[in-house]
Formats: C-alpha cells, sequence, structure tokens
C-alpha cells in the first residue's frame, strides 16, 4: 500500500494560513462595510452571498492551514 502524503509542501502550511486567513478577514470586513454603508434599499443579495461565501472559504481554508501549521493534523 502506498503511504498518504500532502499534496502540498508542510513548509508552505505557516504562508498560506497567514495568506488564507487575511484575505478571509479583508474580505468579511468589506462585507460588514458594505452592509454598513449602502442603504437597504440598493443592497444587492447577490453581492452579499457572494462576498459571505468568499469569506466564508478563504477563513475555513485559513482555519485548516493554522492547526496544520501548529500541528494539529485533520
Amino acid at each position: 500500500m502506498a503511504s498518504i502524503s500532502s499534496p502540498l509542501p508542510v513548509a508552505w502550511y505557516p504562508a498560506l494560513a497567514v495568506l488564507t486567513v487575511a484575505v478571509g478577514l479583508m474580505l468579511t470586513a468589506s462585507f460588514f462595510i458594505y452592509e454598513a454603508t449602502v442603504s437597504t434599499r440598493s443592497r444587492s443579495l447577490a453581492k452579499e452571498l457572494t462576498t459571505a461565501a468568499v469569506a466564508s472559504v478563504f477563513l475555513g481554508f485559513g482555519s485548516l492551514f493554522v492547526l496544520l501549521a501548529s500541528g494539529v493534523y485533520v
């Protein structure tokens, strides 16, 4: 049987953790700023859902890479 290995080098985990968490937090901040500044009548549901979904994906992968970089293999 072949052993299971990561498709990414382990040395990349900290950098990927910082990058994906940073992008996710920037998108989350963008979402909150959009909600606070745009009037209720001119909001776009598609833009809200897209921004929230992309931020969620980046924060999900960011938390995964944070765990992997700290030695918690999930």
